[in-house]
């Protein structure tokens, strides 16, 4: 047999290789060092090997998000959650999911490129004494120190090998024996040795430069990226939505607002007044609006330091005025029925400012704690998750995301404390002061920056909420939320209203009679809520949320109980992996008590209730379409009013 049909006989498997590498006696300077630096080659090589490829990572895509990571994020939270998950998958709105630790330690044992030195034959656990190259490996592992096992220490001996994964290996040992010589070691290498090795290159030869080019050009590419990126400690991730929204009612639609909030209402309806003569809320009608196409943009810069630690900057931008504003009572604005990525992103309605979205820092104190602080912290990355209503993947409303008397800061200055007391149990701490970014501070807004009202004077929330996990398909959430809530022209409500979700709260018949009057000064909010996900098989899946909230209103000292619950299905992976599809039926403002203190909002005394549908549908890891259906009875509350049908769909992307 010649000498090309010998070796290429010996490619059929690492054993064969084993065997080869001692007959030729190479192995003498085939040092662990010398393995490890052609594995290193080898794995920045694209497809190296044709026979046995490796496992695709993870796309860092909003998974689903997912997201993310934005991503995600996911993918992300979708994917039944252990109480550890909660951070990684609300962080999807930032980045977009990243894979975690135990999946990172599976996919690794799975990839031929993660192996480890063995110094005894005895630690790889699938070779026996009786294996045909047992002695050849022995002699490898032992004598010279040049095999690795896998992290699971097996060896894998059947294996496939390729020209490329051997001609690697060659490589090394051929590097190795020039070290010897030039190091007036020649005396260890045999002449016979050089002449098996001298032959094995000429064999070999094609197979070594395209190794060598590969590893050239590999080389060229990572340098030009480390002169052309953006950062050496940032990340850029973005979340882009294209939003076509249609709402409609079979007439016109009443609504509580102030005289000409009917032309008006992306500006018209953040107050409400009363009628001065019987104290009633006032009411206007408004017939169907027309279909929209908008936009919003969030652009995340997560910098790290150590490694561990995080500083997030957030910026958003967007345009959308969801139709379905165009029937909302004061204080429902961008809030019932709107699919939550239909909105703007800054204080004026419909115009793209770019803002500041979030902005804060986090950091471990050790394994099992994290602490997040800063100006602008998001209170839904750390809150009130649910596998089925994360915003990126499941269901989209502002009313069915989470819920609805959950909380009056969505952004604010502060500190959030986040413990992983083992699997089963998570615990979330936090107080923040409001700072939202869609609310304009010349107003008396943004209080935790505002010297009259300061971090612990205005707005604020204190807020703990403990997470058990009993598997890691079944999840429980209890939460307790204190307010104190700032009224503005003597009114209480809108979008820091919460636990109040939609309407306007005052003093009562007598105030707010045509002008902004309300007659409070502040009020002080307890909140209860209850969250659950269970995913029942790998494709069905159950969800639910109910909460309780009182209201003190100062100086009457009078109170007001409102109540919300929420109950749906999922179906993930539905018809495509990574797809998931949400039917939701939720009562967002039931009114228990002190409903003669709701200037807007309170109707003619029905219940609004919605029936929602959604299914996120993945195109590619950084491409999915969003359908959605939303179906809104006895809307503001009245129960005159005609059925409102929404529609919604959305391009989203994520990078």
């Amino acid at each position: 047999m010649s000498i090309s049909k010998q070796w290429k006989f010996l490619l059929a498997t690492p054993a064969n290789l084993c065997t080869a590498l001692v007959i030729a006696g190479a192995v003498a300077g085939l040092t662990a060092t010398g393995v490890r630096a052609s594995q290193s080659s080898i794995n920045t090589l694209p497809a190296v090997s044709d026979t046995h490829p490796k496992p695709a990572s993870l796309s860092a895509a909003a998974q689903p998000a997912a997201a993310q990571s934005v991503t995600a994020q996911p993918t992300a939270a979708q994917q039944a959650p252990q109480p550890t998950l909660h951070a990684n998958a609300i962080e999807a709105i930032a980045n977009v999911a990243e894979m975690e630790p135990a999946e990172a330690d599976e996919a690794q044992a799975d990839d031929p490129s993660a192996i480890d030195q063995v110094t005894s034959v005895s630690q790889l656990t699938d070779v026996q004494p009786t294996d045909w190259a047992f002695q050849a490996l022995q002699s490898l592992v032992e004598r010279y120190g040049c095999i690795v096992g896998y992290p699971d220490r097996t060896f894998r001996g059947n294996r496939a090998l390729t020209r490329y994964e051997f001609s690697a290996g060659l490589n090394a040992c051929m590097d190795r024996i020039n070290e010897l010589i030039a190091a007036g070691t020649a005396d260890l290498v045999k002449k016979e040795d050089l002449l098996a090795v001298q032959k094995l290159q000429e064999e070999f030869a094609a197979e070594l430069a395209t190794v060598r080019g590969r590893v050239d050009a590999v080389e060229a590419r990572t340098a030009t990226l480390e002169k052309q990126q953006f950062s050496t400690t940032t990340k850029l991730n973005g979340l882009v939505w294209f939003n076509l929204s249609a709402a409609n009612a079979s007439r016109d639609v009443t609504f509580e607002g102030p005289p000409g909030s009917v032309e008006n209402p992306a500006n018209g309806r953040f107050f409400a007044t009363r009628d001065p003569a019987t104290g009633s809320p006032t009411r206007q009608v408004t017939g169907s609006p027309e279909p929209t196409f908008s936009f919003l943009t969030w652009l995340t810069f997560n910098t790290s330091f150590s490694g561990k630690d995080s500083l997030v900057t957030q910026l958003a931008a967007g345009n959308g005025i969801s139709p379905i504003n165009q029937y909302a009572s004061a204080g429902f604005f961008n809030a019932f029925g709107s699919p939550f990525t239909d909105q703007s992103a800054g204080t004026v309605n419909g115009r793209n400012d770019v803002v500041i979205h979030d902005l804060f820092y986090s950091f471990p104190l050790n394994d099992a704690i994290k602490i997040t602080v800063g100006p602008r912290v998001n209170w839904y990355r750390h809150f009130d998750f649910n596998r089925f209503t994360f915003f990126l993947t499941g269901a989209g409303s502002f009313d069915s995301i989470g819920s609805t008397q959950t909380n009056a800061i969505d952004r604010g200055s502060g500190a959030v404390i986040e413990w992983n007391i083992n699997k089963q149990f998570r615990l979330a701490v936090a107080y923040l002061g409001e700072n939202t970014e869609f609310l304009p501070g010349q107003f008396g807004f943004n209080t935790s920056s505002n010297p009259n009202f300061g971090l612990f004077g205005g707005t604020n929330t204190a807020t703990a909420e403990l997470t058990f996990s009993p598997t890691s398909s079944l999840n429980f959430r209890f939460m307790y939320n204190y307010s104190r809530i700032q009224a503005y022209g003597g009114q209480v409500g809108g979008a820091i209203g919460e636990p109040i979700p939609y309407g306007y709260l005052d003093a009562g018949p007598g105030f707010s009679n045509g002008i902004i009057d309300g007659g409070l000064n502040h009020a002080y909010a307890n909140t209860l809520a209850f969250n659950f996900d269970w995913l029942i098989t790998p494709g069905f899946g159950i969800f639910g949320r109910y909460s309780f909230g009182n209201t003190n209103l100062e100086p009457i000292n009078k109170a007001v109980d409102v109540q919300s619950f929420q109950v749906g299905v999922g179906f993930p992976d539905l018809l495509k992996k990574g797809a998931l599809g949400v039917v939701t039926f939720l009562v967002p403002m039931d009114i228990i008590r002190g409903e003669e203190y709701f200037a807007a909002g309170a109707g003619d005394g029905g219940t609004m209730y919605e029936l929602e549908a959604s299914y996120f549908f993945p195109l590619s890891d950084n491409l999915a379409l969003v359908p959605s259906f939303y179906a809104i009875f006895n809307a503001n509350n009245f129960d005159s009013n005609p059925t409102i049908f929404v529609g919604n769909l959305r391009a989203q992307f994520s990078f």
